[in-house]
């Protein structure tokens, strides 16, 4: 019997070793220094956050799911929490209070809101939990004619919009500086298939749509209250974009940023993508897209 016995076990050992070894995670989380961590050690850290700035890559499924659980880790450590999205824009909040507060449907909200193509697979989730568990949330960005004017025409050109407009963007006017690390980047990148004003235009855009997402942020929080903002990473990434204005607009406040990083190998961070944010979330580069 114990000669049975021993074949059977080193058998049992061997194959449970060797699917250890074929493990394939679907994602690693990493310090901004590149040390690895575990989501429970981030969510810990979290915990003294005043604003969460989650920076995403828009069509990755397992960083949407990553958000969701961010978020109901977050309302567990703190019932008073606000979610805050890039995906809604500042004119549509009255739409997505009233689909909060149980007025209509998942579909008449779907048909009267502005969401974006992959809301159903990637939003939804979200929003859907703050419905149920009475979460405001923000509709933060700029609606998305604004932002096009200035990239059309120059930041000038929202002077011109009315009273009832303007409600929906920052208060004019307000700074941009260029020199900053994404706008500067997003300048040489785009510089060699634009003129210089156009380049400047879309970085002056994207300052658009920062300062006011940084707007209706603080809006929303009471210094009681904690936020947690979706956004695209480049919006977040360095700590700078909403970041910048976030802390322009209150020093004090604490700030945790969080990005996402495509890699062929996962098993640890590469170096161009150490110190884009406090926790990078490193994703294989073939990881399912949801478009």
């Amino acid at each position: 019997m114990k000669k049975t016995l021993f074949p059977l076990l080193a058998l049992f050992l061997l194959a449970n070793y060797s699917l250890k070894a074929q493990d394939l995670p679907a994602y690693k989380i990493y310090t901004q220094g590149g040390k690895e961590v575990k989501f429970g050690k981030m969510m810990k850290q979290i915990k003294d956050a005043d604003i969460v700035l989650f920076g995403e890559n828009h069509n990755n499924s397992i960083v949407h799911w990553l958000e969701l659980q961010v978020t109901k880790a977050m309302y567990k450590q703190s019932p008073n929490l606000v979610v805050s999205a890039e995906m809604l824009e500042a004119d549509n909040q009255l739409i997505v209070d009233e689909y909060l507060a149980g007025n209509y449907d998942a579909k008449m909200f779907s048909d009267e809101a502005k969401l974006w193509k992959n809301y159903d697979t990637d939003y939804k989730p979200m929003v859907e939990f703050a419905k149920e568990n009475g979460l405001a949330v923000v509709a933060a960005n700029i609606p998305r004619r604004y932002a096009r004017m200035v990239y059309k025409k120059g930041i000038e050109s929202l002077d011109g919009l009315s009273s009832e407009a303007k409600a929906y963007i920052v208060p004019l006017p307000f700074e941009i500086d260029l020199s900053l690390p994404g706008y500067k980047n997003m300048i040489e990148t785009m510089g060699a298939h634009a003129t210089k004003e156009s380049v400047e235009n879309m970085a002056r855009a994207q300052a658009a749509k920062d300062a006011t997402m940084a707007y209706f942020i603080m809006k929303a929080f009471t210094g009681e209250n904690r936020i947690i903002h979706y956004v695209g990473a480049y919006h977040s990434n360095n700590f700078d974009g909403i970041n910048n204005y976030l802390k322009n607009s209150n020093p004090d406040i604490k700030i945790i940023t969080i990005s996402v990083a495509d890699q062929d190998d996962i098993d640890s961070l590469d170096e161009d993508n150490m110190n884009l944010a406090n926790f990078i979330i490193a994703v294989p580069a073939d990881m399912t897209k949801t478009y």
